[in-house]
C-alpha cells in the first residue's frame, strides 16, 4: 500500500504532517493548498493562513504561537513558530474511568525470588558508591565477561552476567542534601532489584557517600546476597579486586540455582521511555506503545511514565485521568518544581526539544510533550512518585525525572521496573541493565538505517501496513517474550552498564 503524502491527526488542527520529502509547488488537493516551499518528512505544513501571534494547533492542542504571518502551504518550524505559556485546565479526574480487567489474565515465564518478588533477568551486580571505586568495580566484572573470559561463567548458564554499575558522583556533595538522598535511594533501589541474585557494594572508604549511609537510608543489611567493602580497608586496588572476584565466585552457585516458571503478567513493571523523538513519534510508536500499556494494565501490570520536562504542556491530559485529587495535585507540584528549577538555573522548559528532535520535525516542548504522553495509553493515572522511589501501585503511574533518557531510565529501574520500552525516531543505542530494553522505531527510514539496534518498526503505521492497535498487540506480546527470557537487540549488543546514570541535582563543592 502506498503511503499518503500527508497525515491529518485531528479535524481541528492547523497543520498536517509530511510522511516523505515534499517539493515546493506540490498540490495537496485534500487540503486545498499548494506547498510554498520544500518540506522534510515528519515536518508540519500550514493548512490555512495563520496570523502572527495566533495559536497553532496539532492534536487539537496548542503547540506554539506564529512568530510571523504563515501562509497556507508553508513549512511550519522554528523559523515561524514560537513557544508560548499555555494556561492548562487541569480538571483533575474528570476523565478517570474504572479499568475493566482482562477476562483471562496472562502469564510470562519469570524467576521467583525466595521473598516472592519476580525477576525477568538473573544478574549479579557490582555497584560503586563513588566514582573513585569505579575502576575496581569494572575490573571485577571484567573477570566474568563471557566475551573475553567465557570459562568464568561456563558452569553457570542461568546467570545472565556479572555487571558493573559505576557513576561519576558520590563525593563533594552535602551528605544531608536532597541530592545525596536521591543518589542513595537510587543505589538502594538497584541493590534490592529482583533482577539481581546478589550484589556487591564497593567504595573507596573516605567518600561522602558512605556505604553505611546508603544501607541505613535504604533499610539494607549485609548478608549472603549483599556484601560491602572499601578499597582502603582491603589494602588497595589489587587486593580489593582479588577479594571482589572471590566474593562473586562464592555467590555464583546459588545464583545459578534458578528456574523460570509461569507468573502473572501483573508482576511486569515496564518503564516507558522515548529518545531521539521526531515528528512521527506521537503518530506511530508512542500511541502503539500506549495501546500495549492499556493491555498491560488490564492484566494487572504496571507502567511507569517519566521525563517530567517532556510532559510539560501536556500534563493536563494526565491530570484529567488522575484517580484521586491527591494524585493530580502531586503531578502539578512536580511540574511547578521543574519550572522553578529551570528558572533558577537560567534555563527554560523549552530547552527541550533537542537539536535532533528539531531536525525530525518537533518545534516546541509543547508539541513534543503531546506526542510523548501517548506512551501512557488511556487508563487512569494511579500514582505519582519521586525519582527512584519504590513504585507500589499497579496500573499506570508517573515517576519524576529529567528528560535525559539514561537518568530517567535509571530512576525507573531503581523504582522497580523490570523491563524498559523505548521509542525513537532519530535512532538510539541504549540498554539499562539489569532490566532488558526493547526499542521501537517510529519510522521505516530509521529502522532500515539502524535495524541492528531496533526491535520493531512502527513506521508501517504511516505506510498503511499496520494499525496502532495491531502493533500495540505486537508490542505487548514482545513484552511477555522479553520478560520470559528472549533477549532484546540491546542485550545482544551488550548495552546497559554504561547507561547507569543516577540523577544529581545538587551543588558539587
Amino acid at each position: 500500500m502506498t503511503a499518503p503524502l500527508i497525515i491529518r491527526l485531528r479535524p481541528e488542527d492547523d497543520v498536517v504532517i509530511a510522511t516523505q520529502p515534499i517539493a515546493a509547488g506540490t498540490v495537496l488537493p485534500e487540503e486545498g493548498i499548494t506547498l510554498q516551499g520544500d518540506v522534510p518528512p515528519g515536518h508540519k505544513i500550514a493548512t490555512r493562513d495563520i496570523a502572527a501571534g495566533e495559536a497553532v494547533r496539532r492534536y487539537n492542542q496548542v503547540i506554539g504561537l506564529a512568530s510571523q504571518a504563515i501562509p497556507a502551504g508553508s513549512h511550519i518550524h522554528v523559523h515561524n513558530l514560537a513557544m508560548t505559556d499555555v494556561q492548562m485546565e487541569h480538571a483533575i479526574g474528570v476523565d478517570a474511568r474504572p479499568t475493566v480487567p482482562a477476562a483471562e489474565p496472562l502469564t510470562f515465564m519469570g524467576i521467583r525470588r525466595p521473598d516472592g518478588r519476580i525477576a525477568t533477568r538473573n544478574y549479579i551486580g557490582i555497584i560503586s558508591s563513588v566514582n573513585c571505586s569505579a575502576r575496581v568495580v569494572r575490573s571485577i566484572a571484567d573477570h566474568f565477561r563471557r566475551d573475553i573470559r567465557p570459562e568464568a561463567l561456563a558452569d553457570f548458564p542461568n546467570v545472565d552476567g556479572v555487571v558493573a554499575l559505576t557513576h561519576g558522583i558520590g563525593c563533594a556533595v552535602d551528605g544531608k542534601s536532597e541530592s545525596m538522598r536521591i543518589v542513595r535511594r537510587t543505589l538502594s533501589g538497584f541493590a534490592t532489584h529482583p533482577n539481581f541474585a546478589a550484589v556487591l557494594f564497593i567504595g573507596l572508604g573516605c567518600e561522602t557517600n558512605q556505604i553505611s549511609e546508603i544501607m541505613a537510608q535504604g533499610g539494607l543489611a549485609e548478608g549472603a546476597k549483599l556484601k560491602a567493602f572499601t578499597i582502603q580497608d582491603q589494602g588497595g586496588t589489587t587486593k580489593t579486586i582479588e577479594h571482589g572476584v572471590a566474593q562473586i565466585k562464592g555467590m555464583l552457585a546459588e545464583a545459578n540455582a534458578v528456574t523460570r516458571e509461569a507468573v502473572p503478567v501483573s508482576e511486569l513493571v515496564v518503564g516507558l521511555q522515548c529518545g531521539g523523538s521526531d515528528g512521527y513519534s506521537g503518530i506511530t510508536a508512542n500511541p502503539a506503545l500506549g495501546h500495549a500499556v492499556d493491555i498491560l494494565v488490564r492484566h494487572g501490570g504496571t507502567a511507569i511514565l517519566s521525563e517530567t520536562p517532556e510532559i510539560y504542556g501536556a500534563e493536563h491530559l494526565l491530570t484529567r485521568r488522575a484517580e484521586t485529587q491527591e494524585v493530580g495535585e502531586k503531578l502539578i507540584a512536580r511540574i511547578d518544581w521543574w519550572k522553578d528549577h529551570t528558572a533558577r538555573g537560567g534555563a527554560e522548559m523549552n530547552n527541550n526539544p533537542s537539536a535532533g528532535n528539531k531536525v525530525g520535525g518537533l518545534t516546541t516542548i509543547l508539541e513534543k510533550s503531546l506526542g510523548a504522553v501517548a506512551k501512557a495509553g488511556t487508563t487512569n493515572l494511579r500514582g505519582v512518585y519521586e525519582y527512584a522511589e519504590p513504585v507500589t501501585e499497579h496500573g499506570m503511574v508517573f515517576m519524576d525525572s529529567p528528560g535525559y533518557d539514561p537518568v530517567s531510565a535509571t530512576g525507573q529501574v531503581a523504582s522497580g521496573a523490570n523491563l524498559i520500552c523505548f521509542t525513537t525516531g532519530r535512532g538510539s543505542a541504549f540498554g539499562c541493565v539489569p532490566a532488558p530494553s526493547l526499542k521501537f522505531s517510529t519510522n521505516t527510514a530509521t529502522w532500515k538505517r539502524q535495524e541492528d539496534d531496533m526491535d520493531l518498526n512502527c513506521g508501517t503505521i504511516i505506510e498503511g501496513e499496520a494499525t496502532i492497535e495491531e502493533l500495540g498487540e505486537v508490542i505487548f506480546r514482545m513484552m511477555i517474550d522479553c520478560a520470559s527470557g528472549t533477549r532484546s537487540k540491546s542485550e545482544v549488543l551488550g548495552y546497559g552498564q554504561d547507561e547507569f546514570v543516577p540523577w544529581q541535582i545538587g551543588i558539587v563543592t
